[in-house]
């Protein structure tokens, strides 16, 4: 009987429990006592000061903090201090806790005196302890007798509680003063000796200390996912506030192609613009979907928030061991770590919109249309472009590099340099100084004048040591140029290429996600070669290699460009009047 009354909480005890809860969301008061606590001791604050990043703290947890830490910093944002901030107490802040602890004292539920209550004409005076021995809730003088009385000091007093018969034993009638943790009830010491006699059981302060504890850390995991979850909604706004840019930019880029059109073609611009449009509503949609989902798991979450900060100061033992289960574990809420909104419109809207102008229209025009389309990926891919340095580290000897570190070219002899394992010491290649593991990123090369080159990227793991063969199961992804007029992809087996124009300068596209490494002729804006489905696990490096001078022949250099993006510097009426 005293398993099945402490395992499963009384009615009463649940009815009591909604109400604070309900005290604590009262729209009458606007605040609550979880913007007033201390994240460190997860109790309100107590002498509180501020640290310089604006978060607050109790003046000695947070000294204590510090003196324990190496690093000075904000325990909260984590954010670092060059120097120990001088703590000064907010003293407006502390005013206003202690209204806030007068005013919620005010809202506690009084307990009277049963001795009080049962005289006649008596309402019963404020009780101070309940007496688990004696069934019973006393006040001052009432109690008297079980400071003096040796029998009655023997008894087992605590805070005066109105459901007293829920902390006895209803079986044996003793107070529940051990907690069994075989079978997760509270028991009384008889219990301990009959059907509880070989279990484990502890004093149930102990046991409530224990759940305390692993309340403030359940506590500090639902205050993180509400971090989470609030800057994934900045994200969200972020990004689509990037997109709704992005896509107010190329609609003003089509309106200016679209603008040269003769008659045939004005239906088509609107119908593209309806169809980027409605893409944007339809990402829009779906940003204040997820922000709503997001917003409701962080209603559920401070409502545990709330919920768990008031059990973890109850003082009532066997009140939050039977409700502890329940309150425990987190609510259950998305994972939203690979939930997120492509800021960047793609060009796949404007390129089905010209794919269709192409039908309807002449050959002439059809070829301007795909010109525009080649700039317009371009950009897209431009807007990744990174500075890229050379890493003299890695150059072989005979490789002559500028003082900025932009310009390769190869010398005659070899120079005395450090024989270290990243240098090349057979290939005449050099690696960017920057490696990539994650996202895009993009640099153009200028390789005008020259006869022979290699581009492209490197994994951190490619062998840079005696001979070395271009291709990707060795961690190489490159394109070359040999004798003049001959290119090819070192996909191993290689793959010859055959351009239509010599590039001038030649662009580098990776998307390590996607195991993607493009190649691109800057100047024709026109695409040369893709490595696709590649898995990537290492960093990445940018790779080039001037190949040797030949006499003169190819000695200009490989020179890193800066990236500027391609202008739609072509209208349909002058491509039209060029053919």
């Amino acid at each position: 009987m005293a398993e099945s009354s402490s395992s499963q909480p009384r009615k009463g005890k649940r009815k009591s429990m909604n109400k604070s809860v309900k005290f604590a969301h009262d729209s009458s008061s606007p605040l609550s006592e979880v913007q007033f606590q201390c994240s460190i001791c997860l109790d309100m604050f107590t002498d509180p000061v501020s640290t310089p990043c604006g978060h607050n703290f109790c003046k000695i947890c947070l000294t204590q903090h510090w003196d324990i830490t190496e690093h000075c910093h904000c325990p909260l944002c984590k954010e670092k201090f060059p120097k120990r901030p001088e703590l000064k107490i907010n003293t407006t802040l502390r005013e206003v806790v202690g209204h806030f602890k007068k005013k919620t004292a005010l809202h506690k539920p009084e307990v009277l005196c049963d001795v009080c209550s049962g005289q006649k004409g008596e309402t019963g005076e404020k009780a101070l302890k309940s007496c688990l021995d004696c069934g019973l809730t006393f006040c001052k003088s009432h109690l008297e007798a079980h400071m003096f009385v040796p029998i009655l000091k023997k008894h087992k007093l605590i805070s005066p509680v109105q459901n007293l018969e829920d902390y006895i034993c209803q079986k044996h009638k003793k107070p529940l003063e051990l907690f069994c943790r075989d079978d997760q009830t509270s028991v009384c010491q008889f219990c301990t000796e009959t059907d509880h006699k070989t279990h484990n059981t502890v004093p149930i302060e102990e046991e409530s200390g224990e759940k305390k504890t692993q309340l403030a850390e359940t506590k500090m995991k639902v205050q993180q996912m509400i971090q989470d979850r609030l800057k994934k909604i900045k994200e969200i706004q972020h990004s689509v506030e990037i997109r709704k840019r992005n896509s107010v930019k190329e609609i003003t880029d089509s309106a200016e192609v679209f603008t040269a059109l003769i008659c045939c073609i004005e239906k088509s611009q609107a119908e593209l613009l309806e169809v980027m449009e409605e893409k944007q509503k339809a990402a829009e949609r779906q940003s204040r979907d997820l922000i709503k989902d997001l917003e409701q798991e962080i209603t559920a979450l401070k409502r545990r928030d709330t919920e768990l900060e008031q059990l973890s100061h109850t003082e009532d033992h066997l009140h939050l061991l039977q409700i502890y289960s329940f309150l425990f574990a987190p609510p259950n809420t998305k994972n939203w770590s690979d939930i997120s909104i492509d800021p960047h419109l793609s060009v796949e809207s404007v390129r089905n919109g010209l794919s269709q102008l192409q039908k309807n229209l002449n050959e002439n025009l059809s070829n301007a249309i795909s010109e525009m389309i080649r700039e317009a990926e371009l950009r897209k891919i431009q807007q990744y472009a990174v500075d890229v340095t050379l890493d003299p580290d890695t150059a072989h000897r005979c490789l002559i590099l500028s003082d900025d570190g932009k310009q390769v070219m190869h010398g005659d002899t070899k120079q005395d340099l450090p024989k270290n394992p990243e240098r090349f010491d057979k290939y005449v290649s050099v690696l960017g100084k920057e490696g990539f593991s994650a996202g895009r990123f993009y640099f153009e090369v200028l390789v005008s004048g020259k006869t022979d080159w290699d581009l492209g990227v490197a994994s951190e793991a490619g062998n840079r040591k005696g001979q070395i063969k271009l291709k990707p199961q060795n961690g190489f992804w490159t394109v070359v140029l040999r004798k003049g007029s001959k290119y090819e992809a070192c996909a191993g087996p290689g793959v010859p290429l055959y351009l239509r124009t010599q590039p001038q300068k030649v662009g580098v596209f990776v998307d390590y996600k996607e195991g993607l490494v493009s190649f691109y002729d800057v100047q024709a804006r026109s695409h040369i070669y893709s490595f696709t489905g590649q898995s990537f696990t290492e960093k990445l490096y940018p790779y080039f290699n001037p190949f040797l001078n030949d006499g003169g022949k190819n000695s200009a250099p490989l020179i890193i460009s800066p990236v500027f993006k391609t202008e739609l510097t072509y209208t349909l009426c002058s491509l039209l009047t060029d053919e």
